[in-house]
């Protein structure tokens, strides 16, 4: 007789679980902005967007009114992954691999697989690219977008799905919601954690033409904080692309309504840091990588039409760090691992149950910059003290008013630092550097993952090589001359077998024929750069040019360099030139290796 245990006890598994409603267990879809400053929705006063959708969440359910995040973008996501501060999970950057998060951490997508929920992550991953870094590694049975932070192309993008890239077509938002719709029809009959992480409105300024149509000529009539510095198409692009991100969240919502899944739901929508720009932001101080309050208070609305109430508004300060505590209680499940948390279970907030909650502090950091909130303060990271309710937009200090409030969370700010960096003054990114390679290697050779891609932010140039902008992500290798030239990954092999290489790159035509050899420890591999491949940069990406630093991106050539014996074990995998018959070797975007079983 057929066993059919493994399928009959995930249904008894998910019969079984029972939730604080009493009811079926709740799907879970969340969205997760880039980028986007508390500020950019007309449900918090911007009159220059409309955000129906978006503001549709905040009025059919909670509204937590001083949420917290990190200042930039991988940090908060691995805060909301794991409940803990980005530190202790070893995210201490936003590329080179300082983005990672420990192999040892616990994910709440972790704990909704193993409650027998499906599980899929659509749109922008950043704590990791290589499996088990990988989101198919941290609990998602699915994945479709870019696993690196900032991404060079928004129409027509190559795009990772299930870790093979693809050429996709449309707009990068609308073609992840494409996925998420899809993910959803396909698992209606079963609990659903849907992970919908938005790319927009970060960087390049890409906006779909028809949005971008109604504000090229808008007039800016609510004005940044710091007006001066304000760049007015960059808050017209930002707005149009929110326009866009509302339409397609409108998308979800309305799927959601078709299948007759909305009552049992539950919906959240925040950002990951503050605006990526000066632009309106309710008079607030700061903006994206700062620690001041407009660097890091978000939006954050959450609607379950089953349990929770409609239009209530939470003022206790809350942050990335309490979702997972949260989720698993609300919804019934368990949490998977055992490491201290730092955040707190939200439900009595959100379910307006009388009893204490004493004040806490929310701590926010970026490089060497630490500052923290009380309900009623923030200490700065320059160890100002600001009433926060006298004084939302940190004009004035209070320091010396306040002098044992001052005293108390600066001495709350060097433990902390001291908790998380080691010593009271330091911090890992300082010491490495912004853009340094993080020590970390990175694993290859995985049966159940075969595919590992090398891109060049991930890589280390030697010689004269460099990247093509001083953003590594999404950047490639150029000023390739020499056979004193090289780039390496150093690389943790887990598997001794044959693997296929790829290559893709660029090459001018007149520069065809450079011989490249990769090696690995005793193994070597050549191959011949051919044929010539110089097509031009791309001209249909941009909107409003794009900022300095940011790489101008192109069409590259797949090359097949052949197969090479890696043996298990760690070393550089490096890749070099033996013969370069013209001026330069190649640009080159990414390495592939591919376990051949």
């Amino acid at each position: 007789m057929r066993n059919i245990f493994p399928a009959c006890s995930l249904l008894v598994w998910i019969l079984f679980v029972t939730t604080i409603s009493g009811a079926t267990p709740p799907n879970v879809v969340i969205f997760l902005a880039d980028d986007a400053g508390w500020g950019d929705y007309s449900v918090n006063g911007n009159r220059q967007v409309a955000t129906p959708n978006i503001d549709s969440i905040a009025k059919a359910g909670v509204t937590l009114d001083r949420f917290y995040v990190s200042p930039v973008c991988s940090p908060t996501r691995a805060e909301f992954l794991t409940g803990r501060y980005h530190p202790r999970g070893g995210v201490r950057g936003v590329s080179t691999g300082q983005e990672r998060l420990d192999l040892d951490e616990k994910t709440v997508a972790d704990a909704f697989k193993a409650a027998g929920y499906a599980t899929g992550a659509f749109g922008k991953w950043h704590n990791g690219s290589q499996w088990p870094y990988h989101p198919m590694a941290r609990g998602f049975d699915e994945y479709f977008g870019h696993t690196s932070g900032h991404w060079g192309e928004y129409f027509d993008a190559p795009l990772e799905d299930n870790g093979r890239m693809v050429r996709t077509e449309g707009y990068i938002v609308d073609v992840c919601t494409d996925r998420a719709l899809r993910f959803i029809e396909q698992n209606k009959t079963r609990p659903f954690l849907c992970y919908v992480p938005f790319t927009t409105p970060h960087s390049p300024w890409a906006a779909p033409e028809k949005d971008w149509q109604r504000f090229k000529n808008k007039s800016i009539t609510q004005h940044a904080t710091d007006p001066g510095k304000e760049a007015p198409d960059e808050t017209r692009c930002a707005l149009a692309m929110m326009e866009n991100q509302d339409w397609n969240v409108g998308r979800v919502l309305n799927k959601l309504q078709e299948l007759k899944l909305t009552k049992n739901t539950i919906v959240i929508y925040f950002s990951d840091n503050g605006p990526n720009s000066f632009r309106w932001n309710g008079g607030m101080k700061g903006k994206k990588g700062q620690t001041d309050e407009g660097g890091i208070r978000s939006p954050f609305f959450i609607r379950w039409p089953a349990k929770l109430p409609k239009g209530h508004t939470v003022t206790q300060i809350t942050g990335a760090i309490d979702l997972l505590p949260t989720l698993t209680k609300l919804t019934g499940i368990r949490r998977v691992g055992d490491k201290p948390l730092d955040g707190r279970d939200l439900s009595p907030l959100l379910l307006k149950r009388r009893g204490d909650w004493p004040d806490r502090m929310i701590f926010s950091t970026w490089g060497n910059n630490i500052s923290v909130r009380t309900q009623r303060h923030r200490l700065d990271s320059a160890g100002q003290l600001y009433d926060m309710v006298a004084d939302p937009g940190q004009a004035t200090p209070v320091t010396d008013k306040e002098p044992d409030i001052a005293a108390s969370l600066s001495a709350a700010v060097k433990a902390w630092r001291r908790e998380m960096f080691g010593s009271p003054d330091g911090s890992i990114m300082k010491a490495r550097g912004k853009n340094a390679v993080d020590p970390r290697p990175i694993s290859a050779g995985y049966p159940e993952f075969p595919i590992t891609m090398l891109p060049a932010r991930d890589g280390e140039p030697g010689g004269n090589v460099k990247r093509s902008s001083g953003a590594p992500n999404c950047s490639y290798f150029v000023n390739w001359t020499s056979k004193g030239d090289s780039v390496a990954w150093l690389l943790d092999v887990a598997t001794t077998g044959r693997y296929e290489v790829t290559v893709d790159y660029t090459c001018p035509l007149a520069d065809a024929g450079s011989i490249i050899e990769l090696s690995f420890k005793e193994s070597r591999l050549a191959g011949r750069v051919a044929p010539g491949w110089d097509p031009p940069l791309y001209t249909n990406q941009d909107t409003i040019p794009r900022p300095p630093g940011e790489s101008q991106m192109k069409e590259f050539r797949t090359l097949k360099l052949g197969e090479i014996a890696l043996t298990k074990g760690q070393a550089p995998l490096m890749l070099r030139a033996l013969e370069i018959p013209g001026e330069s070797v190649m640009d080159l975007r990414r390495v592939t290796l591919t376990l051949i079983k």
